[in-house]
This record gives C-alpha cells, sequence and structure tokens, in this order.
C-alpha cells in the first residue's frame, strides 16, 4: 500500500496496517490531513495483504477534532451542509468499509476523533485519557455521526449527559458505559491493539457485525425515549439559556435513532449547520481561540521566559491561600511566608480548605493532600528564606509603603533574574516598582477570587516592566492554567474599571427611582451570573467604595460617585462579610435589607423623585453603553489595545455571558453608531458620565468596529 503522506506513517506488520496520524499539534481535522486519511484507508482497503488497519495518534493526542477556524469563516447554511455529508462518507466508509478498523486512542479523543473512533469497529484506550464530543461548548453540536453512533454504544442518557453537556469523561468510565471496548497501560497499547486485530483475522471477530449503526439494544422504545427527551430538554433549559446547540444536540437524538440511519446522519447534518452559521457560534469559537491565543503579543514573541521552578507567596490569607493550591496543584516547590507563626498557621490551615472540594468528589484523598503539603510547601516567618525562589508573588495590606518595604529589603536578598509580581488590585504597578534598583523585574499578577477557580490572570505592566519579566509572567500564567491577559498600569487596570462602569451605573438608577430588584432582575435575564447589587455584597461595599473614590480623584467628575452609593457605604452595611449589604443575610434566604431601602426611600422623598418604570432593555442597554464607552477610553489610554483580551478578561473575570462574545464584540453587534447615538442622547439626559471617547466618535463617523482593529 502506499507510505509517501506527510502527515501519516504507515506501518505494516504481519498484514496489519498501523496508519499513525501526525499533523501537529494536536492532530486536528483539516482539510488536507482529512484528505491523507483517505487516501490511505483506500490504499490499504485495496491492498489484498493487509487484513485490518489500526489508526492511532501521536504525542497527546488521538484526534483532536474538527479545524474550527474553518467552520467560523462559513456564513451560508447552504454551503457548508454539504461538506459536512461529505465528511460523513469517510465515517461511513470506515464503519462499512471492506476491512477491519481498529481506533488505538493513544491520547485524548473528542469531537471529531470519538466520532471516527465510534465507526471503527473496535476501540482500545489508554489508561487516563478523556473520551467526549465537547462541540456544544464553542456552539456546535457532533457533525460527523456522533448524535447518533454515541446513544447506540452507551445508551441514550448517557449520550445525552456527554453531548448536551460537552463534558468529557475518563477511558475507564468509557469502558463501562460501553463506548470503549478495552481500556490498557498506554505502554502496552500497540501490543494489546494488534492482538484484537489478530482477532478479525483469526475470525474470532466479525467487523460486518460490529458496525455501530446496527446496534439497537440500548436504545429505548417510544415511550421511554420521549420520557428521556423530555428530562433532557428541562435540564438544558434550566442551564442553557442564551444557547443554541444542547437544544439542537437533543433535536438530533430526539428526531433520530431511528433504523434509517443515513435519514438521521442527514437530520444531524442539517442541525449542525444551523449551529454553525448563528452569532453564538461565531461568539463561543472566537472566545476558544482567542484564548489559545491569549497572552501571545509581538512585545515578546522571541523573548525566552525564565524558567520557575520554586515560588514564593508573601501572605496567605484569602487570595494567597488560593495562589499556593495553584502552585502545589500544578508542580511547583512552594515557600509561605507570613508575619508570624500564628499566621503561617492559618494560612496553611487555609491552604487545606481550598482543597476541600476536590477531596469531597474524589478527586483528591486526604492523604496525597498531606503529601502534597509535607513535601512542596515550606514556611517561614523570614524574608532571607526567599533566597533560592525563581518569582516572589505578593499579597500582604494594600498599603503601599508597607508593599515598598518589602521589596526593597527583598531586592537585597533576592537574585537579580527573580521576578517580583504583586497581586495588588488597585495600587499603581510604576510606583510600587519606583524603589526598586531594577523596576524591569516588577510586574503585576491580578488574581480574583477564588483564586484557585477563576479562570482569568491580568498581567499587568509598569512602565518599566521588561520584555523578559512579561514573558517570564505570561508563561507562569500558562503553568497554573489561567487565561492570561495583558494590560498597562492605570487606575483599576482594567477589569476593575470595567466591572466599575457596568455594573456601577446600577446605582444612579436606583437614585432616579427605578426598583433595584428590576434592575437585578434585568441583568440576570441578559445573562450575567448575578446583578450588580449582588456582586457588591459579595465583594464588599466599603471595597467598591474605596474603589469609587479613587477613580472619582483620578477621573474627575465623569467618575463621580453615584448619591446613595454613598448613602448605602455610610450604613455601615457593607455586604455578605458584615450579615447584610444591599440585602440582608441573617435569614435562609436573602431578602432586601430594611436598613437600606429605609435610607433609599429617604433620599427620593427629599429629593422629590417618583418611582421610575423602566424595561429590561433600557436598563442593560443603558449600563452596556456605558461600559462600552470606557472600554473604548481604556484603548485610548493604551491600557490595553486587544478588543479579543479585553472580550476575554470581562468574560472569565466578570462573567459576561460568553454566548454574546464579549462587551466589545457586542458592541460590534449593536452596531458603533448606534452605541455613540445612545451615549449622546443619554449625555443629555444624564451629563458628562456618558461623555463619549473620542475613539468611538471617530469610529462611529468611519465605520470601523472595535475587531476591525484587531
Amino acid at each position: 500500500m502506499k507510505t509517501d503522506y506527510k502527515t501519516i506513517k504507515v506501518e505494516i506488520n504481519q498484514g496489519i496496517a498501523i496508519l499513525k496520524l501526525n499533523n501537529p499539534p494536536v492532530n486536528q481535522l483539516s482539510k488536507p490531513f482529512v484528505e491523507e486519511i483517505k487516501d490511505a484507508l483506500t490504499s490499504a482497503y485495496g491492498d489484498n495483504e493487509v487484513k485490518v488497519v489500526i489508526l492511532t495518534g501521536t504525542e497527546k493526542n488521538f484526534i483532536a477534532g474538527a479545524d474550527i477556524t474553518e467552520i467560523q469563516k462559513v456564513k451560508d447554511r447552504d454551503s457548508i451542509f454539504p461538506l459536512v455529508m461529505e465528511n460523513n462518507k469517510l465515517l461511513n466508509s470506515i464503519e462499512q468499509g471492506p476491512k477491519p478498523v481498529i481506533a488505538a486512542i493513544n491520547g485524548n479523543c473528542l469531537g471529531g476523533g470519538l466520532e471516527i473512533a465510534m465507526a471503527c469497529h473496535y476501540r482500545i484506550a489508554a489508561k487516563g485519557m478523556q473520551v467526549g464530543q465537547p462541540e456544544v461548548q464553542i456552539g456546535l453540536i457532533p457533525g460527523a455521526g456522533g448524535t447518533q453512533r454515541l446513544p447506540r454504544l452507551v445508551g441514550l442518557p448517557d449520550a445525552l449527559k456527554i453531548i448536551a453537556t460537552g463534558q468529557p469523561i475518563s477511558s475507564e468510565e468509557g469502558l463501562a458505559k460501553g463506548c470503549l471496548d478495552e481500556v490498557v497501560p498506554l505502554g502496552s497499547l500497540l501490543e494489546k491493539t494488534l492482538e484484537a486485530a489478530k482477532r478479525f483475522i483469526s475470525g474470532e471477530l466479525s467487523h460486518r457485525d460490529r458496525m455501530t449503526r446496527l446496534k439497537k439494544d440500548k436504545l429505548p422504545n417510544f415511550v421511554t425515549k420521549k420520557m428521556i427527551i423530555s428530562y433532557a430538554r428541562g435540564e438544558a433549559e434550566k442551564k442553557g439559556k442564551g444557547y443554541i446547540a444542547p437544544f439542537k444536540a437533543i433535536e438530533a437524538m430526539e428526531r433520530g435513532l431511528s433504523d434509517d440511519f443515513e435519514a438521521d446522519l442527514k437530520i444531524e447534518a442539517e442541525l449542525f449547520s444551523d449551529c454553525a452559521v448563528s452569532d453564538v457560534a461565531k461568539n463561543l469559537i472566537g472566545i476558544f481561540l482567542n484564548t489559545r491565543a491569549a497572552g501571545k503579543l509581538p512585545r515578546i514573541k522571541g523573548v525566552e521566559p525564565q524558567k520557575i521552578k520554586t515560588v514564593a507567596m508573601l501572605g496567605g490569607g484569602t487570595m494567597g491561600s488560593g495562589i499556593i493550591n495553584l502552585l502545589l496543584s500544578n508542580g511547583f516547590e512552594t515557600i509561605l511566608w507570613d508575619i508570624n507563626d500564628e499566621a503561617i498557621q492559618k494560612g496553611v490551615s487555609a491552604v487545606r480548605k481550598t482543597f476541600a472540594y476536590p477531596i469531597k468528589i474524589g478527586k483528591m484523598t486526604q492523604e496525597e493532600l498531606d503529601r502534597k503539603i509535607q513535601d512542596h510547601l515550606t514556611t517561614t516567618t523570614s524574608l532571607d528564606g526567599m533566597k533560592g525562589v525563581d518569582l516572589i508573588i505578593e499579597a500582604v495590606l494594600e498599603d503601599m509603603n508597607i508593599k515598598q518595604g518589602m521589596w526593597k529589603k527583598l531586592q537585597e536578598i533576592c537574585r537579580p533574574e527573580v521576578t517580583f509580581a504583586t497581586n495588588t488590585s488597585a495600587l499603581p504597578i510604576t510606583e510600587m516598582a519606583s524603589v526598586l534598583k531594577d523596576p524591569g523585574r516588577m510586574i503585576g499578577l491580578h488574581f480574583f477570587n477564588p483564586a484557585e477557580r477563576m479562570p482569568l490572570l491580568e498581567i499587568i505592566c509598569g512602565k518599566k516592566t521588561s520584555d523578559g519579566t512579561l514573558a517570564t509572567s505570561v508563561a507562569f500564567g500558562r503553568a497554573i492554567r489561567k487565561v492570561p491577559i495583558v494590560v498597562n498600569d492605570g487606575p483599576g487596570f482594567y477589569v476593575s474599571r470595567q466591572l466599575g462602569a457596568l455594573m456601577g451605573e446600577s446605582t444612579f438608577m436606583v437614585g432616579e427611582g427605578v426598583d433595584g430588584a428590576l434592575i437585578e432582575e434585568a441583568v440576570l435575564d441578559f445573562g450575567m451570573p448575578m446583578g450588580p447589587a449582588t456582586l457588591s455584597d459579595l465583594t464588599g461595599i466599603d471595597i467598591g467604595y474605596h474603589v469609587g473614590r479613587n477613580f472619582e480623584k483620578s477621573f474627575g467628575e465623569r467618575w463621580k460617585m453615584s448619591p446613595i452609593y454613598e448613602l448605602v457605604y455610610e450604613t455601615g452595611c457593607y455586604g455578605r462579610k458584615t450579615g447584610a449589604g444591599w440585602f440582608d443575610y441573617s435569614s435562609e434566604k436573602p431578602v432586601p435589607n430594611s436598613k437600606v431601602q429605609e435610607v433609599i426611600k429617604k433620599y427620593l422623598k427629599e429629593k422629590g423623585i417618583k418611582p421610575k418604570k423602566s424595561s429590561h432593555k433600557e436598563i442593560v442597554d443603558r449600563m452596556l453603553a456605558r461600559a462600552i464607552n470606557e472600554a473604548a477610553y481604556m484603548i485610548q489610554e493604551e491600557i490595553c489595545d486587544r478588543p479579543q483580551d479585553m472580550d476575554l478578561a470581562i468574560i472569565y473575570g466578570l462573567g459576561f455571558p460568553p454566548y454574546r462574545g464579549g462587551i466589545l464584540r457586542y458592541a460590534d453587534a449593536w452596531g458603533i453608531r448606534n452605541v455613540y447615538e445612545h451615549l449622546l442622547k443619554l449625555e443629555q439626559e444624564h451629563g458628562v458620565r456618558f461623555k463619549p471617547a473620542s475613539l468611538l466618535k471617530e469610529m462611529a463617523e468611519s465605520g470601523r468596529t472595535f475587531y476591525g482593529r484587531a
């Protein structure tokens, strides 16, 4: 058979053709790669000496799935449908082909990878690998028979759970559910696969009898199917508001799984095509690709990051303990410094609490945690213990003098190549670095609470931060599995300032007579995880007050604080930590705080302000207009000039609904001229707070968009 391929290495062993797929970096099903797979299979089928074909991958992946950049470009539903059906021909040629095909799953087997494996006649996987259909996470559904083959292998309830949530399962679980035939240690995968191949050659196994499309024993009857589908749709409605793909996937299984497999594939292809051209899929694919590209800046291209092995954490409080969780979980030697032994003990106890959830769900045992802490966490009350570290992260009191004092001492103790990082959420990085002999080694690493769970890492460059320090910080962010978003120094950096603009407008509306409960409802209805009052109570009204005052000082009249927020702050009710804020948390369920309600009522009465009716759209449009405008100001000020990063920050840091693509993607969809004109109207009604940034004015006049300038 033919052996000359760019992406496939062919080996023939005793009548068995082994096709080693190698399309770096992840064996993605790009068009040229798929053409070579087709050609290799055809060649194997036509060679009389070849009795069995084995498909296997290289490195850490079997087959990763489709090349979504090709899908992202498609705008016409009618053009993608025939392409999907063409892909089905490839899988059908495997399943209905003249010779047995075995999938030797050496690495993760997701999306199109699992679809190809399910079209094979035997599936043998290495232990500890993941299998699944994650397409819904990028707004799509399986488009090469996944919604039709998986239920036949694992049953409808499990298939619905795997496909409609997009959550992968382990190879061990795949064996138990039925989508895999064997799971073996990675080192013996090829040996065991060759044994399976010989069972086909001997006639013990027949590939004609093992076609997935023929399996019906796990499919439910009509009545049971209707009940299962109804339950799945109800679950999707609870969690999938604003999304399309989970419902299309359910529909594919509801309308499919018939005796006519080809008709079922056509239904799936039509529903896949609906998803592929939707704005939701375009937004989610964009987020996926931008997440992968986060931190890949021209400024640091080719700059070699320092190797980080040992990291010191200064301060073991809420933030420090969460960061230590990340360090220990990702293989770093870790040192915890704090002011005294009592603080150290509290810090270690706090670190243990951050692992409570993985222990509870069985991902880790108490013994494993004890061993991890004993072997990889060192504690000290002396800064001299920092001599051998590669990176120091500081999360002590938010006091510039205290922080600068520590850094002055540390520069005398540490090697000159050690990176200095502060977790401050507000203090200027440039000013903090000014006490150093080499301010280029200082950077901001702003984690979000809880640090061990929130995916965003805001990396802040001071005016003199070096390219080497930045490259090291981005690489470190990736190593602890964060999405690294790089911004420049400025009041509130990016996320805090954007949060203040987006959510802060709500208190002005309350001061105009709009019911706070209506605002919460409107924001939730838009797709945010919580309303502004709930979020304010969670982060702390006092924190918001001090940040607001800082913005007022920095930006003047345009950021003047709302009178209502000031009055609420003066009540001393600062949110959950004091038991009450906008809401009272003394009962099982939060209720409006009567003390705050009274303050608002009194203010409205004194000012002669009557209750004001506003629609959800009016409320959200006003909040978003201010947020979009503030983003434009930050681009003008060179805080950040990458709209895709700014949108990732708002999605991963503030919970902006991913299916909407981010604030700037939303602005482009709204229409920049429409945003600009709405701001002019709001400025006329409410003053300088809504004064459009000159960048927005120029964009509105020239017809440019945010993503047009990316």
